[in-house]
């Protein structure tokens, strides 16, 4: 539509040249064309401010100078408005990115629970609610980033980290602040009909005296697991040669005891088979020794051979 006004708005002012030129030089025929030039021109200026076409992912609002702004919005396409009457705003409701960073001097500065000077660089997505652009329109405008956005936003990231301590927000809280500025910042702007769709936390800065103390306890409690690994090791090495010992310990025992045993058994079975003894006393002496004398109260005389043919009977 920029381009038809322009062209009518052409019309006019050459028009409106031809017509000068035409009274000048007394020439009728171009002062008529001129005139016919200017009022085609007006007629088309005063067309194409009736014509808008709202682009893709945009809504306009209408605003009427004797009703104020009209509540409905118009979608995308071609529109008829009523030039002069009704002006058109359009709003962009598709997803937008609003960057805070030091790389930008815009960066968020706040303070730790302790006092420490925090800097964050974030980003945030958001977008108008398509719906509610109107009273968007009614409430603050089309500077509403600058108007209501920007300032929300850094005003939620510095009271979240005041909440922590500078070393939980670059470890275990980071993520946990991340969601606490979302939810809230949510709840903030929802009220003024723009959605937010994510926070994104891109860096978290505390002072280098901190960030020295955070890895200097880092690497004690290394060396404390380090140590903790070895006695644990060591532990385990002496529990297995007590195993072993006792394994061992068992082991004699058992022998002993089954040695016992056997012990046992053969003074029963000598106890109870006496003629084992004569046996075996026999087969041990010399083949050629036939008569023995054995201690006894009473001395008497052991006649081998007769031993040796009854083992053999």
């Amino acid at each position: 539509m920029n381009t038809v006004l322009f062209v009518t708005l052409a019309l006019v002012v050459v028009g409106a040249a031809l017509a000068v030129q035409g009274t000048q030089t007394q020439q009728a025929p171009l002062r008529r064309l001129g005139v016919t030039l200017a009022v085609v021109g007006l007629i088309g200026v005063g067309l194409s401010r009736a014509f808008v076409v709202v682009p893709a992912g945009n809504v306009g609002v209408v605003f009427n100078v004797f009703g104020g702004v009209q509540d409905d919005e118009i979608g995308e396409g071609f529109h008829i408005i009523l030039p002069v009457v009704q002006q058109v705003t359009l709003y962009d409701v598709r997803q937008q990115e609003l960057t805070l960073s030091r790389a930008m001097n815009d960066n968020v500065a706040g303070r730790s629970s302790e006092g420490l000077e925090i800097n964050v660089d974030a980003t945030v997505l958001y977008q108008v609610i398509a719906n509610e652009a109107a009273k968007l329109h009614q409430d603050i405008g089309p500077s509403y980033e600058a108007v209501r956005v920007r300032p929300e936003v850094r005003s939620q990231i510095r009271d979240a980290i005041g909440g922590y301590a500078a070393a939980d927000l670059i470890s275990v809280s980071r993520t946990e602040l991340q969601q606490m500025v979302e939810d809230n910042l949510a709840d903030a702007l929802v009220e003024d009909n723009v959605r937010v769709l994510a926070v994104l936390m891109r860096d978290i800065r505390i002072p280098d005296s901190i960030t020295t103390a955070i890895e200097e306890k880092q690497a004690a409690e290394q060396q404390v697991e380090v140590e903790e690994n070895r006695r644990r090791q060591a532990e385990i090495a002496a529990q297995r040669r007590v195993i072993e010992a006792e394994g061992e310990r068992d082991a004699a025992i058992a022998r002993a005891e089954g040695e016992a045993e056997a012990l046992r058994l053969r003074g029963e079975s000598l106890r109870n088979n006496p003629e084992i003894i004569e046996l075996e006393v026999a087969q041990r002496l010399a083949p050629g020794i036939e008569t023995i004398l054995l201690p006894s109260d009473n001395n008497f005389l052991l006649d081998l051979r007769s031993l040796q043919d009854r083992s053999g009977n």
